[in-house]
């Protein structure tokens, strides 16, 4: 598990470590945390996707046998969350990979984001806290942090041309000074076997860490003489950005949001609302919902094309073997009353429509229209061997092959219904990880299963046996020529 809490600019190394050892302590009383360690800022390293204001802790817990009993994931979550609450610190809670992966694909460290793109900092960060306000009262918001991204601290020195011009010293003399007495300047460079060290050199750590003692360091002058900085350029703090975001040839700024619920697509739609409820934005500045949530938009349109498309290769696959709408259609209509039984276990369990849940039903469609085929054919196959018989057909002796097909498709559709249950049941109670990625999946398939099964043992014989009634009235009734 991996928790973050977004650290405000200006933080200095010395206070996030502070704050580490504090959490430290604090998630050490847990009794499920085994192991806890953290960092500050970035690897130096431009591959590296961190923002430099960023502390990470994490938690390695130990076996669930040992935890409290009772004790689920979500309500450990929430107990430590409830004691790290620091002013200025929101948390976030999300796993190691995860969040590598989701910072990579869109840049934001939480399940879901909010890009603010315009064309000056200070109103984008204007934005950001009233957004942030605004987030803070919507439904299953659990944290929500908006970048500062114009409160960087600038030491900036100004030099006096005229000043230096009294002293006979060109900028060039002043730049190098304040590059080697701050900045550093390597004189050398270690060896040690085949590793390659630069020596730099810089002034001490008390003669450059405040304002008062810059203006000291001293320049000297073609004459010889030493001169204070102060008394040749003016060194004072200004505030600026801390850090600037570029993205499609505009200036951003990012607002992180981490929520409770599992229903992301649900929460957004609340925050949007809220936001064009209490927020009116200049012109020329967007936002973008980005994250998890945008990964859902994408597969949702994708799906929109997929979906269809199922259904109608499922359909001409159907008609292909069958030669009939009629009964193309029959088969067509377990996935109609599969799908019933999908949705009310979903809703029985609280889960929301989302990728995992749609795979899910493509895959009990196919498991469905299969057990839907094979029944066909067995009632087929029974009418078959009394249409081959010679004689006369009557309405009993159609109802008498409908029963016997579908006596014998009874047993196999049972074995077929029990193994798929007893194999997906065991997921809708793991705890593991993955497991918020697999409940979904089975949830609509176990479901499906049930209602499926009333309708292909009952509901399709009696389909079948009045289409095929119908045709021996109309004397179009004749041997399919399928085989089993």
């Amino acid at each position: 598990m991996l928790y973050m809490p977004t650290s405000p600019p200006g933080m200095s190394i010395t206070e996030a470590t502070r704050l580490l050892q504090v959490q430290d302590k604090l998630l050490r009383q847990v009794p499920e945390v085994e192991r806890v360690f953290g960092t500050v800022g970035r690897g130096t390293t431009s591959t590296d996707n961190t923002p430099m204001g960023m502390v990470n802790t994490t938690l390695v817990l130990k076996p669930r046998d040992q935890w409290r009993a009772g004790m689920t994931f979500d309500k450990l979550q929430a107990e430590m969350d409830a004691q790290l609450q620091f002013p200025g610190f929101p948390n976030v809670w999300t796993q190691p990979i995860r969040n590598r992966l989701d910072m990579l694909l869109t840049g934001i460290k939480t399940p879901v984001g909010i890009k603010i793109f315009g064309a000056d900092l200070n109103v984008i960060q204007d934005l950001g806290q009233q957004i942030e306000r605004i987030i803070q009262s919507v439904p299953g918001t659990r944290s929500v942090y908006a970048e500062r991204v114009a409160q960087g601290y600038f030491t900036d020195i100004r030099i006096d041309r005229e000043a230096i011009a009294r002293h006979g010293l060109a900028i060039e003399d002043v730049q190098d000074v304040i590059q080697s007495a701050l900045g550093g300047e390597n004189v050398t460079q270690t060896v040690e076997g085949r590793e390659r060290y630069p020596v730099n050199v810089r002034y001490a750590r008390d003669f450059r860490e405040s304002l008062p003692a810059l203006e000291r360091v001293l320049v000297k002058t073609p004459m010889g003489a030493s001169v204070p900085l102060g008394q040749l350029a003016a060194v004072v703090l200004t505030q600026g950005p801390a850090m600037i975001r570029d993205e499609d040839a505009q200036l951003a700024g990012y607002v992180y949001l981490d929520t409770t619920t599992r229903d992301i697509g649900g929460y957004v739609d609340r925050a949007k609302a809220a936001i064009a409820r209490s927020l009116t934005l200049p012109a020329g500045y967007t936002l973008q919902w980005t994250g998890q949530y945008e990964f859902q938009i994408r597969a949702r349109e994708r799906l929109r094309i997929l979906i269809p498309i199922v259904f109608f290769i499922i359909f001409i696959l159907l008609y292909m073997t069958f030669h009939s709408v009629s009964e193309a259609a029959i088969v067509m209509l377990s996935v109609v009353y599969a799908m019933t039984g999908g949705v009310i276990l979903q809703w029985l369990l609280g889960y929301n429509f989302s990728v995992a849940v749609w795979v899910g039903y493509i895959a009990l469609y196919g498991v469905a229209v299969q057990t839907g085929v094979v029944m066909v054919v067995y009632l087929h196959e029974a009418l078959d061997k009394r249409l081959r018989a010679g004689g006369e057909i009557t309405p009993q002796d159609i109802w008498d092959a409908t029963v016997s097909g579908s006596v014998l498709r009874l047993r196999p559709k049972l074995m077929t219904v029990t193994v798929v249950m007893a194999s997906l049941i065991p997921i809708l109670w793991s705890t593991g990880v993955g497991s918020d990625v697999m409940k979904p999946i089975a949830a609509p398939i176990i479901g499906g299963m049930i209602t499926s099964t009333i309708h292909v043992l009952i509901i399709t014989p009696v389909i079948f046996y009045i289409l095929k009634s119908r045709a021996l009235r109309k004397g179009t009734l004749t041997a399919s020529g399928m085989t089993s």
